[in-house]
């Protein structure tokens, strides 16, 4: 547990002149797993993305803040060194940049860690398999769509940041992968508090990854709030309880 706290308030979004969400309210403390779930077309990829700030997503309402800190209004890169990570639904590959360029830039090497980067970076991709070879290419490049998201793994690893989204981490993970990946997320909320927003459709990743909450959004709305009890209800009955078929 950390005394860091992610606060989402009456967060309201559009996407494409249509809005998404109608009001979020949310909030995760350091050291907790959040699991958000939800049907398709409910907003949750629309909340990631507006969190961090993605274009062509726009924010009309309310605030996101880390420790009092607002981050709407700041560039995602500011929302990155403000102490939020998002893990991509769908990395993208990045011709021409190596991934210890990428992260020495993100300002990994003042992370709290003595060890020297490449030495954190080999130690992150045995902790989820992630083949070391990987290392030295370009981000993602001739990578699996489980491979970039072990990858997304190993960086939030090494940077350490307070608080990550996980846009469905789980889709393209085969099971062995995703034990390893939510064991690593595991250890990280002890190893320096780290909070998480865990994105999903599938109750599976609640077998892996231990959640001390559940909150089910639909209709761009959180609708309800519960403890990993509520996943095996929505595994058994559906959205429809909610308004979703």
């Amino acid at each position: 547990m950390s005394d860091h706290q992610l606060v989402i308030a009456g967060l309201r979004a559009e996407l494409g002149g249509v809005e998404v969400l109608h009001g979020v309210d949310l909030a995760v403390p350091g050291g907790e797993v959040h699991v958000l779930m939800g049907p398709n077309g409910s907003g949750k990829s629309t909340l990631a993305h507006a969190l961090m700030g993605r274009p062509g997503t726009t924010v009309t309402g309310g605030s996101v803040t880390i420790d009092g800190r607002e981050l709407l209004g700041l560039a995602p890169w500011e929302r990155a060194r403000a102490g939020l990570f998002l893990a991509l639904q769908q990395p993208i590959e990045v011709p021409g940049v190596r991934l210890e360029a990428l992260l020495a830039e993100a300002g990994a090497e003042d992370g709290g860690s003595s060890a020297p980067l490449h030495d954190r970076l080999v130690a992150e991709a045995d902790a989820i398999g992630f083949d070391p070879r990987f290392l030295d290419r370009a981000l993602n490049v001739d990578l699996s769509g489980g491979e970039r998201k072990r990858n997304e793994v190993l960086q939030l690893g090494v940077l350490r940041p307070p608080f990550c989204v996980l846009d469905e981490i789980d889709s393209g993970l085969d099971v062995d992968a995703l034990a390893s990946v939510a064991r690593r997320i595991e250890r990280a909320t002890k190893e320096w508090g780290m909070g998480v927003l865990a994105i999903t459709h599938f109750r599976r990743l609640l077998v892996e990854l231990r959640a001390d909450a559940v909150h089910v959004l639909a209709g761009g709305r959180i609708v309800a709030s519960g403890g990993p009890e509520l996943a095996d209800e929505l595994d058994r009955s559906g959205y429809a309880a909610y308004g979703a078929a």
